[in-house]
């Protein structure tokens, strides 16, 4: 199939789905982009309250910092989290793409260390549950950056809603966020445990935030590395941990980057750790391809 008779039959089938009009009927279709090495993790926790977006935000910061070209993804869809951690005010968002109002050229804004920020809805109770051409609408627009970026963050919602789950399939890579609170930790297990078994999805990799110590968080990491090794035969693995930090709370109170104003702090050192690791990894430890190849692929199994 030509590529414009393709991009007109997408362009159908999006607007069937969504009744958005049509902003892209003359664009070249995207399966003639140039594939990129762009690693995309979601940043997920099973329950609220446990840092994951303050998570999410400051390894953007630090990897883009390391010169890794860093797109994150505000997917809590209907909540909208990122630009208000980092002060960012954008006069549109993710709600406007989906409805194809705007392209992602006009959405995404530039954040502190040079990150760039796709910001979502808020308060808007459809974007909790995105439809198949709003999907694909946004797979389209992803699409134009596979060839730019090193690294896509994906901060998902808490918990296992339909979004959560699409967002960590979508993800080749799951970074699961908990803290040592027992319900938090009870959370995060759940939510391996759906993703596993409902998504066939194998490997997770945990962060364990606000710990006191070091080997608080290694307990808590063994505790629920025990339960999904002995209920699910499953081994996940740890990434690191962010150390309780008074400096945390005060730099969302000023909505900057914690990694950003105190770089000396003990909560940004266990980041950087972090970063470090997962900017120093070989992308032979993983599955190349686009983002098209891999998100398009979920949608035409798991979708309807």
């Amino acid at each position: 199939m030509r590529g414009d008779q393709a991009s007109t039959l997408r362009e159908i089938r999006r607007r069937e789905n969504t009744g958005a009009p049509s902003r892209r009927l003359g664009r070249p279709h995207l399966t003639d982009a140039v594939p990129g090495e762009i690693r995309v993790l979601s940043v997920t926790s099973g329950k609220g309250g446990v840092g994951k977006t303050n998570i999410a935000a400051n390894l953007a910061y630090l990897l883009s910092r390391a010169n890794k070209k860093t797109l994150i993804l505000d997917a809590d869809a209907g909540l909208a989290n990122i630009d208000v951690i980092l002060g960012i005010h954008s006069r549109y968002n993710l709600s406007h793409v989906l409805n194809g109002e705007r392209s992602l050229d006009e959405v995404i804004v530039p954040g502190p260390g040079g990150i760039l920020i796709l910001p979502s809805a808020s308060g808007i109770p459809e974007m909790t549950d995105l439809s198949r051409g709003q999907k694909l609408t946004l797979i389209d627009e992803l699409n134009l950056y596979n060839h730019s970026l090193d690294f896509m963050l994906v901060d998902t919602a808490a918990g296992i809603s339909a979004n959560v789950m699409y967002f960590n399939m979508a993800a080749k890579e799951i970074v699961v966020v908990t803290s040592p609170e027992p319900t938090a930790l009870t959370d995060a297990y759940a939510l391996i445990k759906v993703l596993y078994q409902r998504h066939a999805k194998r490997r997770f990799r945990l962060i364990v935030n606000m710990a006191r110590s070091s080997q608080e968080a290694s307990e808590v990491y063994k505790r629920l590395a025990r339960a999904t090794d002995h209920f699910l035969n499953l081994t996940i693995e740890y990434l690191g941990y962010v150390v309780w930090d008074e400096n945390v709370k005060e730099a969302v109170r000023q909505q900057k980057a914690v990694a950003e104003i105190y770089p000396n702090s003990p909560a940004t050192r266990c980041l950087a750790k972090i970063a470090e690791k997962i900017s120093s990894e070989t992308l032979e430890e993983y599955e190349n391809g686009s983002i098209k190849f891999f998100w398009e692929s979920i949608i035409d199994k798991k979708s309807g």
